[in-house]
């Protein structure tokens, strides 16, 4: 059914397919994420299956989808995480790659990753001196960069 009121405007999660295509691009996503020589890191014993569900219910919510989220906000989820804005930025890649392999448009796929980059501020860290100060009462991960620091 067509909605002809020129006021209405599809929800980002109803444009995209709603659920069955967020999962899609998050399985897609997560197996480059968890095939990555650094991202892999920061989710050793982290179930696949877990983490995309978890990302699923979270972005649709934030694509205007059903509010099923039940999980801590981006910059609790990640406190104890370093994440540079290079880590971030490949992470922002791979999405990107993933929803063109899915078949999202460009336009759709854009409005995406601004979502998406909407929660950088939450987790990308300042620095390493900041991370440490500001971060102090649970194991932190830090994964150095594989490329730079070759074993």
């Amino acid at each position: 059914m067509k909605n002809n009121n020129k006021y209405f405007k599809k929800s980002l999660y109803t444009e995209i397919g709603g659920i069955p295509t967020l999962q899609k691009v998050h399985h897609v996503f997560y197996n480059k994420v968890y095939a990555h020589n650094w991202l892999k890191h920061y989710f050793v014993n982290q179930p696949q299956s877990l983490i995309e569900n978890q990302q699923t219910s979270f972005m649709a919510e934030k694509m205007g989808g059903p509010k099923e989220y039940i999980g801590k906000p981006p910059k609790y989820t990640h406190i104890h995480m370093y994440i540079t804005n290079e880590l971030f930025d490949i992470r922002q890649a791979l999405l990107s790659g993933a929803i063109s392999e899915c078949g999202i448009c460009e336009e759709l796929k854009n409005k995406w990753l601004r979502i998406d980059n909407a929660f950088r501020p939450h987790i990308v860290k300042e620095s390493l001196e900041t991370f440490h100060e500001a971060y102090t009462f649970k194991e932190r991960i830090i994964v150095p960069n594989p490329a730079k620091n070759p074993r």
